[in-house]
């Protein structure tokens, strides 16, 4: 090779390029003599290298660098021949059996030995490691939990606290756990068909379970750990150890642990017939019943031994949840629970349970099909702390407590728990004087065992509100809480008449009629404030009109003539014009009825609302009648809203409890909220033309000694409620009649008739709801100082007057003379159905569809058509679902 091709000599020693290089030294076989060579011909290049010299030429700690350098680890050991760059493979020794670095870790992951992807599986024997690791963890806590838990005493949280409710001075009015009632009994007391209905719908298993459903528990821990409900999984072992052992009852997941573990100790060491015991006394099934001999009684006033498969699983359906189940319905708790809906949940329940039942071979078919309805069931209440009056003022404390969650804190299930004092605003006073007086015109006048036919079913209502606060100083529920269950002064379903009328007087005083002569959406804009002096037609059968001029048709085209009492025409021929004080004063349905169509619909029913009727228990508004009550408010909402009037219009809505303590001191305190209803001069005129209708009108029975009093008459068409709701500037007080067939068995239930009822040959406000308003009043008011209604200011323009003087006398100087004939109020006080128009010959008021426009009323929502419509003062029978709860909700 030629001398200028000649690589240049390498240095010596180790390092990277020696290692490249390998024994074989260069292209040439010639290389540079080490250091301390020995002068042998190999030394020269005329022979191999020892490998021994090879190791000291390259040196084992590069060769471990070059090693490290590699990517492949035990592969570059392994590569067979070439080195990197593919020269001849390195020398033999230990370094090339040498393991690859991480073969020795404890967890090889990733893997040392695969690439790429292969890297991040883990081999069978990581996961066999974790899997037997992370299953010895569970059963070590398993252990420590089982073993750190025990079996709970019953006795120590089964007892319920008592609530302690005062009235409103502070003296205690009873002291219940909200009629908490547990008699324990043995298993021998309880039918098998009980336990077996339960077993059946609850936990087939239970017999053979261990105490838990493994399943049911992931189910319901996986719901905690999203945020839901921890319904399902729960054992009749876990519900038995939930409602009698465990105090917390919190939603947690530390509380659902503990209760698996206690289950599980429970299922191990409690016998089992011991369990279904526990479980069957310690449950809850509504109306405060704790326990199945509780809930026989409050059902069906029977020990538990008693009772039948039928009315074993309609218990069993009541552990579903009574507030849904319960037929008598909750609709101070949920507007849903109706008692419509609930007997519909309960039945198809109760059938379900059934089913099962012969399903598991625990019920013969032929038993099973003696069970296809509801069992006869009753309202009776437990706790006779709670008869007469007592039971509907807890009720509506609680009812308040409870639908004002958001402020008290108190959720119903907190409330049965008990521990809390409940400050109301009953004045026992004046409960007990409210109870007196409807007793007295009671048992005076009404005599089912002398007149079946007329006197049956005779139900009373009343409320009084402070104008000031708005605070419920005193109820009539009816004749005993334990007897009638529902609260008669705050759901009713009766029609409220021509009590509604002032609500149509402050809108036109409030807002104005249209002006006829402009377009619809002008005419809003465009009004003109009405003057109670204003003149309207008080004509029997007036053919009703549009604020437009135009004749009212329904969606059929039909017209509507407006009748008054007895079919007699009042005002000043031969138009019978009257003023609205007069027209108020004498109850002239069709002034008003045209009045509010000159309002609009809308801004009557804007009026009631505001004034403090809940919407919900108002009609619909597309139809004339609407502004002469065919809505049924309760009696604690009408005295609410007429109590907007006595306080000038400021509204506040009527409240029962003042305050709620509990061991933490006081959680709760009713904060007044007033609003401006109606202006002063609005409600002010208002109060003095309801003033008129006691001096000189319909409600001459109402006044009081020495008292300026102002109120209203109602009356409805069929004679089937009647009212009077009446205020001093101090107290405002409603009263309701009806005749109602309260038998809750039963289907179709209807408001009754009141031709005759107490000896009568009709029912009137001025009549028995006037006179018990009196009575009471004279009593309530007694020691209060004698105040006066402020001075109205005036108000408004006169409409329709005419253009000459007319012999209609003016409403202050000669209102008791009437140009026209004056009924005595009995005659005048009801409002029957109108007449058909002389033009109508397929009239809707002449058919036999009750309602109108309104769609047909129905009696009790049963669908039973009321042979009068609802075009006047109508009872739009109950409408279905009725409406009337103080806090919201509809009726039960």
């Amino acid at each position: 090779m030629s001398e200028h091709r000649r690589k240049p000599p390498q240095p010596q020693g180790g390092g990277r390029a020696a290692a490249r290089r390998g024994p074989s030294g260069s292209s040439s076989g010639r290389r540079a003599a080490p250091r301390g060579a020995t002068g042998s011909p190999s030394d020269y290049g005329f022979g191999h290298e020892p490998e021994d010299e090879e190791r000291s030429y390259s040196g084992r700690a590069d060769a471990r660098r070059a090693a490290q350098r590699s990517t492949g680890g035990r592969r570059r050991a392994a590569e067979p021949s070439g080195g990197r760059r593919g020269g001849p493979a390195g020398p033999p020794g230990r370094g090339r059996g040498r393991a690859a670095p991480g073969r020795n870790r404890l967890v090889d992951y990733p893997r040392a030995d695969k690439y790429g992807w292969r890297r991040w599986v883990p081999s069978w024997k990581l996961v066999a490691g974790l899997f037997v690791g992370f299953v010895g963890s569970l059963v070590a806590v398993a252990g420590i939990g089982y073993a750190m838990v025990s079996v709970p005493k019953v006795d120590e949280t089964a007892t319920a606290e008592n609530n302690v409710y005062y009235w409103k001075d502070g003296s205690q009015m009873v002291a219940t756990g909200g009629e908490t009632n547990r008699q324990i009994i043995d298993l021998a007391q309880i039918p098998e068909a009980m336990q077996w209905a339960v077993i059946s719908q609850e936990n087939k298993t239970f017999r053979d379970d261990s105490g838990i459903d493994p399943k049911g528990i992931a189910r319901a821990v996986f719901n905690m750990a999203r945020g839901g409900q921890t319904q399902g999984g729960s054992t009749i072992t876990q519900q038995y150890v939930k409602n009698a052992m465990l105090n917390d009852q919190s939603q947690t997941i530390s509380r659902k642990f503990k209760e698996i573990f206690v289950s599980i100790k429970v299922g191990a060491t409690v016998d089992k017939d011991q369990i279904m015991a526990g479980y069957l006394n310690s449950a809850y099934y509504g109306r405060n019943a704790y326990g199945i001999q509780a809930a026989a009684r409050a059902y069906f006033n029977k020990d538990a031994i008693e009772l039948n498969p039928g009315e074993c699983a309609f218990l069993a359906a009541m552990l579903k949840g009574a507030t849904y189940y319960d037929p008598a319905g909750s609709v101070s708790i949920d507007t849903s629970a109706t008692p419509q809906a609930n007997r519909k949940r309960a039945l198809v329940q109760m059938q379900d349970t059934l089913d099962k039942m012969v399903e598991y071979k625990h019920l013969s078919p032929e038993v099973r099909a003696k069970y296809t309805t509801l069992p006869k069931w009753q309202n009776p209440r437990s706790n006779t702390q709670l008869s007469g009056q007592i039971g509907y003022l807890v009720d509506l404390a609680n009812s308040y407590v409870v639908t004002h969650s958001e402020e008290t804190g108190i959720t119903q299930d907190k409330l049965q728990q008990g521990g809390f004092s409940i400050y109301t605003t009953f004045d026992k006073k004046k409960v007990e004087e409210l109870t007196k007086a409807v007793s007295k015109v009671y048992k005076a006048n009404i005599k089912p065992e002398q007149r079946p036919d007329t006197d049956t079913h005779v139900q009373f209502g009343g409320a009084s509100v402070n104008p000031e606060t708005g605070a419920i100083e005193a109820i009539y529920g009816g004749e005993d809480a334990t007897k009638h269950f529902t609260n008669n002064a705050d759901q009713t379903g009766a029609q409220v008449g021509s009590t509604f009328k002032p609500f149509v007087l402050a809108a036109a005083m409030s807002w104005g009629v249209r002006d006829p002569d402009l377009g619809s959406s002008q005419a809003q804009d465009e009004r003109t404030i009405v003057s109670p002096k204003s003149l309207f037609s008080g004509k029997n059968k007036l053919k009703i009109k549009n604020y437009d001029g135009t004749i009212w048709k329904n969606e059929k085209g039909e017209e509507w003539l407006q009748t008054n009492d007895g079919n007699v025409s009042l005002g000043s021929p031969p138009d019978y014009k009257i003023d609205l004080r007069e027209a108020m004063r004498e109850s002239v349905n069709s002034a008003f009825v045209q009045l509010g169509m000159d309002v609009g619909l809308d801004k009557v029913k804007e009026a009631a609302v505001n004034a403090g009727v809940k919407e919900s228990t108002l009609t619909g508004n597309t139809f004339p009648s609407f502004s002469i009550g065919i809505s049924d408010p309760s009696a604690i909402r009408m005295a609410g809203a007429y109590a907007t009037f006595a306080a000038s219009g400021k509204q506040r809505d009527p409240f029962s409890v003042q305050k709620v303590t509990s061991k933490d001191g006081v959680i709760y305190t009713h904060k007044p909220d007033t609003k401006q209803a109606f202006t002063s001069k609005v409600a002010d005129n208002v109060t003095d033309v309801l003033k008129t209708v006691v001096e000189k009108g319909t409600g001459t029975a109402a006044q009081l000694d020495g008292r300026e009093v102002a109120g209203k008459t109602g009356t409805t068409d069929g004679n089937k409620s009647a009212w009077f709701v009446g205020y001093t500037p101090q107290l405002s007080t409603a009263i309701t009649m009806f005749r109602y067939d309260d038998d809750e068995t039963k289907k179709n239930r209807t408001f009754l008739e009141m031709f005759g009822t107490g000896g009568q040959e009709k029912i009137h406000g001025a009549s028995f709801p006037a006179e018990i308003w009196h009575d009471y009043m004279e009593k309530a008011m007694k020691g209060l100082p004698v105040e006066t209604f402020p001075a109205p200011e005036p108000i408004g323009e006169v409409l329709n007057e005419d253009p000459a003087p007319t012999p209609t006398p003016s409403v202050t100087e000669t209102e008791e003379e009437s140009p026209s004939p004056s009924p005595t109020p009995s005659e005048t006080e009801t409002e029957p159905s109108p007449s058909p128009s002389e033009t109508c010959t397929n009239f809707f008021n002449c058919d036999d569809t009750a309602g109108g426009a309104n769609g047909g009323a129905t009696d009790g929502g049963t669908g039973e058509t009321s042979p009068s419509p609802s075009l006047t003062e109508t009872e739009d029978a109950t409408r279905g679902n009725q409406n009337g709860g103080i806090f919201g909700g509809p009726a039960g």
